[in-house]
């Protein structure tokens, strides 16, 4: 029956409703994500410095193991588990609505609550695409360039800006890459506040997930492109602004799932 309920409902069956969502629903959640981060920016920041961290960590590991093709994969792929790690932030959200304590210790209390191994089960899932994800960017790579890999930085720059092959491999890194990250989009948008509201397991988390993306097609397209360009604009500055970007975009998604799913007895 545990292995049952991290996919369901150990009691009953309860697929959540849904609603139709309108692009005024993106920037009211982006506003209402902005609004909690700034009513505890210090907490959140410091949550948030945990990405940019991560990000020069594995900057620094592809330059320590001349894996120079693998560092765009890394910093962009690591986006493909951010639901997962912006568990905490999805957490601060909730409890700031329900009125309970904010402080950024309490965000770990997450990890106590009794859909955990649902929302571990999506984690194990999002890391299985994500392997999936460098290991099919390695294969691009090797596909035009060949094993091995450049000495330097600069020589991989040059590789790619300046040759056919590079142009190439800009073309379809960047085309699968997009399938990767509609598929983590589409099963995730609302999955794990979902779970977090409602520990309904994971088959049903990502179900709602879908059944919220047919239904607004445009709109999470959009909610996809937004966050990509926020992420974008937070990796710029040496991966700095990810440390408010990240916790905004956070807030914002678990706002972005009281809009589209609709509370558990219609509330």
């Amino acid at each position: 029956m545990v292995g049952f309920h991290v996919l369901t409902n150990a009691e009953r069956l309860d697929v959540p409703e849904i609603r139709r969502i309108g692009f005024d629903d993106l920037t009211g959640a982006l506003a209402e994500g902005w609004r909690d981060f700034w009513q505890r920016p210090s907490h959140l920041a410091f949550l948030g410095l945990i990405y940019p961290l991560v990000g020069a960590m594995l900057a620094v590991w592809t330059s320590g193991n001349n894996s120079w093709p693998l560092l765009f994969p890394l910093i962009s792929g690591f986006a493909l588990v951010g639901p997962f790690l912006a568990l905490p932030i999805y957490e601060m959200s909730r409890r700031q609505e329900q009125g309970l304590d904010t402080h950024w210790r309490a965000a770990f209390e997450v990890f106590r609550t009794p859909a955990f191994a649902s929302i571990a089960a999506l984690g194990v899932m999002m890391l299985i695409v994500f392997t999936v994800w460098l290991m099919t960017a390695q294969f691009i790579y090797e596909t035009f360039f060949g094993p091995g890999s450049p000495p330097t930085l600069m020589a991989f720059v040059n590789e790619v800006l300046t040759t056919s092959a590079g142009q190439q491999l800009m073309i379809w890194g960047n085309l699968i890459g997009f399938v990767f990250a509609a598929f983590v989009l589409a099963t995730m948008v609302v999955s794990i506040p979902l779970l977090l509201d409602r520990d309904l397991g994971t088959a049903i988390a990502v179900q709602t997930s879908l059944r919220v993306t047919l239904k607004n097609p445009l709109q999470i397209a959009a909610w996809g492109f937004i966050v990509a360009a926020l992420l974008v604009i937070g990796t710029i500055p040496l991966l700095v602004g990810l440390s408010i970007v990240v916790p905004v975009l956070g807030h914002a998604t678990w706002h972005l799932y009281r809009r589209a799913v609709v509370p558990a007895g219609g509330r």
